[in-house]
């Protein structure tokens, strides 16, 4: 095993030797990650043309893997909201940790009158508020922020009822995703939880006959949670609250801010699940009110507005006030927001998702269904309503001006990014008030990194075992990719671990499609348990 370790942690850092010495850093790492991040990302975005608008094949299956679930659970994503809001609030913890056994000569078997509760020691680590705040941390990011307002200056307004209706979607995706992570976990002796799209690929798959193509999924997701988890779960994350920072203080260097960031990160994952959900469970509800109220406040200040907002996002979304692209193209900037933002279909959820202490798979998957609505229905269209509206008060921008990702103004025809992008709104609203934003963006970032590393140890045991060596590694690691990236400009690297974060997408929802009749009986079954 310390072989196989040793050789994972030369094959990670390999892209990072053999550099000569006239090299900065960020040329060494973009020299080094250019080719892997082109090549990958020709695979995973391949475009596909749709109404004259190219569409990226991975974003085709995450919708169409979505609509599919939707119908064929018969809208459980909005049927069964108030069961996951109830379940995530604790009312059938009951239920959860206690099996009802029948009686022998029990005259009504499966109705109230025998049937005996028995109370067991129940498997799993967190609660399900917990479990759901550590799935939310790993969502509930910088996508929230500048991809949304990016999404918004390329497809008009109208690209944020797009936007809501795929996160509605989404709820179906992760309730199936969260179900099989709980459904074919593993226990370890020390009582720690092992799941995951890894897990039930393997495992599920095997059940079905497929044992080989489980085999290969399995292995194949777990390399790409974990390049994932080093680059858009870590690297990025560290390199734009740091960017925030630096426009703040007005300082060049982000060393020390990853150095600071790595040491609280440390703090936190060196607990395992247990501590993060304890982190998450405090900082998601937190930041996401003060990003939401901020967002309020800059909305009810401009009351007058709204009306014309709501007006610009209803005729954007059917063509009358369609940018690029038409409305295909407003379609497609709302949807990929929505998909890139929630992480539906990824399956990296499902990791936190498993660790979760019940014994009904299905009371997860309805509670992780809650995921995509608060990430995307809520939180992400806070964002566009905000873009939207300082947007008609002080004309930013005019929809469709963009060089790239980045927005023109109109102003002084600067580009600017997207977290610049809704700072500026935020401004333009209350000055000052993007001091605010850079806290949730701070928070936001942290929050992610912490989730992150869960999900990429997890991957990481799975390849190369679950002893102490194997955890030590990746978590040193992990710590040291915070650093480079708050200290670093690495747009390969990003554009790299976007391409593994959704190439996540292609065994995963294989696996879905297949197992999905194992999630319809699990609803079953839990639906009858809190009924009883």
């Amino acid at each position: 095993m310390n072989r196989s370790l040793l050789v994972s942690l030369v094959l990670i850092l390999c892209p990072l030797l053999g550099f000569t010495q006239e090299m900065s850093l960020d040329e060494k790492i973009e020299s080094k990650f250019k080719p892997f991040a082109d090549w990958i990302g020709a695979i995973v975005f391949y475009p596909i043309n749709l109404g004259g608008v190219d569409m990226p094949i991975v974003l085709i299956i995450l919708l169409l893997g979505a609509l599919f679930f939707t119908f064929y659970f018969k809208f459980a994503n909005v049927r069964l909201l108030g069961v996951a809001i109830n379940a995530a609030k604790g009312k059938y913890d009951d239920v959860d940790h206690h099996t009802v056994e029948e009686v022998d000569g029990d005259p009504t078997p499966g109705g109230d009158v025998f049937e005996s509760p028995q109370a067991e020691g129940v498997i799993g680590e967190v609660t399900h508020f917990q479990a759901l705040t550590a799935a939310l941390s790993a969502t509930v990011g910088l996508g929230n922020i500048a991809g949304v307002a990016v999404a918004i200056a390329i497809g008009g307004p109208g690209a944020t009822l797009w936007m809501i209706l795929a996160g509605f979607l989404g709820m179906s995706t992760k309730l199936v995703e969260a179900t099989l992570g709980v459904k074919y976990r593993e226990v370890g002796e020390d009582g720690k939880i092992y799941g995951g799209p890894m897990y039930y690929l393997k495992k599920g798959l095997k059940e079905k006959n497929c044992e080989m193509l489980g085999k290969v999924l399995a292995v194949t997701y777990a390399v790409f949670v974990i390049g994932g988890s080093f680059g858009g779960g870590n690297m990025f994350q560290s390199n734009q609250a740091a960017s925030q920072l630096k426009v703040l203080f007005d300082v060049d260097n982000g060393f020390w801010f990853g150095v600071v960031m790595a040491v609280l990160v440390g703090v936190v994952i060196i607990g395992g699940i247990k501590r993060i959900g304890q982190v998450t469970e405090k900082i998601v509800p937190f930041m996401g009110i003060l990003y939401v109220g901020a967002s309020l406040v800059i909305v009810c200040m401009n009351f007058n507005i709204i009306p014309e907002g709501f007006s610009q996002i209803w005729s954007g979304a059917f063509g009358s006030q369609a940018v690029v692209g038409g409305v295909i193209g407003v379609v497609i900037q709302g949807f990929r927001r929505a998909a890139f933002s929630n992480e539906a279909g990824v399956g990296s959820a499902s990791i936190a998702h498993a660790a979760v202490k019940t014994r009904f798979p299905a009371s997860e998957g309805i509670v992780a269904s809650i995921g995509p609505f608060v990430d995307t229905v809520i939180i992400c269209t806070m964002t566009a309503l905000v873009i939207v509206i300082t947007n008609i008060k002080s004309n930013l921008f005019t929809y469709g001006n963009i060089d790239g990702t980045k927005v023109i103004l109109n102003s002084t025809g600067e580009k600017v990014g997207g977290v610049d992008l809704t700072s500026l709104a935020f401004d333009s609203a209350i000055p000052n008030f993007s001091i605010i934003l850079t806290i949730a963006v701070i928070l936001f970032a942290f929050s992610t990194m912490l989730s992150w590393s869960y999900y990429g140890i997890q991957g990481w045991k799975f390849l190369f075992g679950k002893g102490r060596v194997a955890d030590l590694i990746y978590k040193g690691l992990f710590l040291f990719f915070v650093v480079v990236g708050a200290s670093s400009s690495l747009n390969s690297v990003i554009e790299f671990s976007d391409a593994m974060i959704f190439a996540m997408v292609f065994p995963n929802v294989i696996g879905l499609l297949i197992l999905a009749p194992k999630v319809k009986i699990e609803i079953k079954r839990y639906l009858i348990a809190i009924k009883r």
